[in-house]
């Protein structure tokens, strides 16, 4: 690999750092659950374009996929008015985030992983969240 490369390569996984920090501090901030949720679903969007940077084709199609179905459930969580449906929801929302971290854990680069496991410990913050509403 030149040193071009290298330094493109290096560059791409500071850029996603940088980004996956700042993805951090808005979604621990205090909002409300639906501010909240449309942060992570433009975290998501974020997260979308920085694996489109990953060479591997068939992982970026992988890991968009796993984002695109998050996304879906939270559009749909967003609609539910009903809170047995909204947690049967949340669930399906922490499985798929879990399903993307473990991809990402086995396929991607450790920034990747990294990236994963946030969407994934906000997934169970949400489930928490809605579970606390029932109650």
């Amino acid at each position: 690999m030149s040193k071009e490369n290298k330094k493109k390569k290096g560059l791409g996984k500071f850029l996603l750092g940088a980004g996956i920090g700042a993805t951090l501090g808005i979604l621990f901030a205090p909002k409300s659950g639906k501010e909240t949720r449309k942060e992570l679903k433009a975290k998501l969007d974020e997260l979308i374009e920085k694996v489109k940077k990953i060479d591997k084709k068939e992982l970026v199609a992988e890991i968009q996929n796993k984002i695109e179905e998050i996304k879906e459930e939270l559009a749909d969580l967003d609609k539910e008015t009903v809170m047995e449906i909204a947690k049967e929801k949340a669930i399906e929302i922490k499985e798929k985030a879990e399903d993307l971290y473990e991809l990402a854990k086995a396929k991607a680069t450790p920034v990747i992983e990294e990236a994963a496991d946030e969407v994934r410990k906000k997934a169970l913050a949400v489930v928490k969240d809605i579970e606390k509403k029932l109650k």
